[in-house]
């Protein structure tokens, strides 16, 4: 009952809440739990620390993540517990955007802590838009005005349904242009795109926000996969003559894991299955986007049923092409044995593409020269969808 007090008198305040005030406002509940304070960490931009979102005149250590106790609650997605000190990971859904600490005398009760952390991460999305206090946070370096765009054209880097997750990472996060992805779930159909635009900086990134722009149009318009490649291509080709982009365009059906695919000019996608890489989907079944006044060929549609427990990698070549000092390259066989042993490890799905970056990251120096985006699709359906299909039901 404790726990429910705290929720009320923070939903109660929180209209009249800046972001900037959220810190205060949450450590000010901490009694009604058996807390002595309630600290928010959210993970940086890079997913290597995790900063503190403390009030004001009471300075706190930010945690990495890969070697604290706060940042294994990050990682696991489970509750990990100190010396007087209790952290649950904060998720607005599946999204991960840090960890609430609670310190404390006593033992503490989860399900207190976790009823508080779940409010504070919906206050958080509600009232972090009204404000740069989060967004500055985040940033452990100055952000360029290209990735500034890029990251306001996103969705959250983790959606997850019941039956399908989506996965992705973009690096470097401070200086992409380029690279940009989208998604949605409409009904039974999962739409995801991935888009690999030519140059970098601020032409690439206003490409990148007319692929995206012109992706949504399509698909909010009800146009079927083919005339959505078409129409960006047009829009492409109409606006920016003579550029381009490589893309994926996928549509998942998640009553019986139909999976159709456009790869234009985009490296092939990957299939997983079982913790492993079993083949690649073919690709390209169509130009760049941008390039389609030299064919008068229709997109081709390639269709995969996948097996219940599937994922799908879909990847630009700044992954595989990052090159190290020693001018070797990242390789797709380094991405598939990384992302395989991260699968049969049984990480979580954000981990293991968090995981994926920081590898590249780590390979090519830290500072890649082009940017390095992938996208993790997994169909997971609660029941075995092989009688509908062999039936023919629907």
């Amino acid at each position: 009952m404790r726990a429910y007090e705290a929720v009320r008198r923070l939903l109660n305040q929180a209209p009249l809440t800046g972001p900037d005030e959220l810190p205060a406002l949450v450590a000010g509940v901490a009694s009604l739990v058996d807390a002595r304070d309630i600290i928010i960490f959210l993970a940086d931009y890079a997913q290597v620390s995790l900063v503190p979102l403390s009030p004001p005149g009471r300075p706190v250590e930010a945690a990495a993540i890969d070697s604290t106790l706060a940042g294994r609650a990050f990682t696991t997605l489970e509750a990990q517990r100190g010396p007087g000190r209790l952290w649950m990971p904060l998720l607005d859904g599946c999204e991960r955007l840090g960890v609430v600490q609670f310190d404390s005398d006593a033992e503490l009760d989860e399900n207190a802590a976790h009823e508080v952390t779940a409010c504070v991460a919906q206050l958080l999305k509600s009232r972090r838009a009204y404000g740069d206090t989060v967004e500055r946070l985040r940033r452990r370096e100055p952000m360029q005005v290209a990735a500034e765009i890029v990251w306001g054209l996103l969705p959250p880097l983790t959606f997850a349904a019941s039956d399908v997750v989506v996965t992705a990472v973009l690096e470097p996060c401070y200086d992409v242009g380029g690279d940009v992805f989208d998604y949605a779930l409409n009904g039974d159909v999962l739409s995801v795109g991935l888009f690999d635009t030519c140059g970098h900086g601020i032409k690439a990134s206003a490409l990148a926000s007319l692929a995206v722009g012109a992706y949504r149009n399509a698909r909010r318009t009800g146009l079927d996969l083919a005339a959505t490649a078409v129409s960006v291509d047009r829009w492409f080709s109409s606006e920016h003559r003579g550029l381009f982009a490589t893309a994926v365009l996928i549509e998942l059906d998640r009553r019986d894991g139909t999976l159709r695919m456009i790869n234009a000019g985009h490296p092939g996608a990957q299939l997983v299955r079982d913790g492993k890489a079993i083949k690649e989907l073919p690709g390209p079944t169509a130009l760049p986007l941008g390039l389609g006044y030299f064919s008068d060929k229709p997109p081709r549609v390639h269709e995969e049923m996948l097996h219940p427990g599937d994922r799908v990698l879909v990847y630009t070549d700044g992954v595989t092409d990052a090159v190290n000092r020693a001018g070797e390259r990242f390789s797709l066989e380094r991405l598939l044995d990384l992302v395989q042993r991260a699968l049969n490890d049984e990480l979580p799905t954000p981990e293991t593409m968090r995981r994926l970056v920081q590898a590249v990251l780590t390979h090519h120096g830290e500072r890649l020269q082009d940017d390095a985006t992938a996208i993790l699709l997994e169909w997971r359906p609660a029941r075995d969808p092989w009688a509908r299909r062999t039936s023919g039901s629907g």
